[in-house]
């Protein structure tokens, strides 16, 4: 089986996966992916938007149901966190919004309005609006600028296995970043 076959078979599970995990890159790949034909562009947008809502909504629920929880007092003790809180309690339908899109908050956002007083149901209908235009904007994104891609990488045209070490670095790449944030993470000063 070739890498297209591949990614047009696993690619929206692999988004679905990734958006709730990594998020813009990996949804901007999904819309570089439909603009190759790969996966269709409404599909992708679908799979990046359920993708962003089902992980937010689950953390939304660990913050609610395991506030005392190490895992959410690790949480608790980033700085990112306090800024969350106080962006929050300014404007609590704005941020619910807002927050996958600001850069360094998109993962303790949900956890903190968890642990606040926002209702569930609040959350989830805002959650959902946001996700749904999220997933949109950046698989457009991709997909809108998938010509540049394809002159930028177009002399570079790996065949067969190829791909697969293509890949491999990239993943290698992403490991070694996420490693080093989380290095640096531990390592600031509560």
């Amino acid at each position: 089986m070739n890498i297209e076959a591949l990614v047009a078979h696993y690619g929206l599970i692999a988004l679905f996966v990734g958006s709730g995990i990594e998020g813009e890159a990996v949804v901007v790949a999904g819309g570089l992916m439909a603009h190759r034909g790969l996966v269709p562009l409404g599909a992708a947008m679908i799979a990046a938007s359920v993708g962003s809502f089902v992980a937010d909504q689950i953390w939304f629920q660990v913050g609610r149901r395991f506030r005392t929880a190490r895992l959410v007092e690790r949480v608790r003790a980033q700085p990112a966190f306090a800024r969350a809180v106080a962006a929050l309690e300014r404007h609590p339908i704005g941020f619910i919004f807002a927050f996958r899109f600001i850069y360094g908050l998109r993962t303790v956002s949900p956890i903190a309005i968890g642990t606040s007083a926002v209702a569930a149901r609040t959350y989830l209908a805002v959650n959902a609006a946001a996700a749904v235009v999220w997933g949109c904007a950046f698989t457009l994104v991709g997909y809108a600028f998938g010509t540049s891609f394809e002159r930028f990488f177009g002399r570079f045209k790996p065949h067969g296995h190829q791909w697969l070490y293509v890949a491999g670095a990239l993943v290698l790449m992403g490991a070694i970043v996420g490693l080093v944030h989380f290095w640096r993470q531990r390592r600031a000063p509560a």
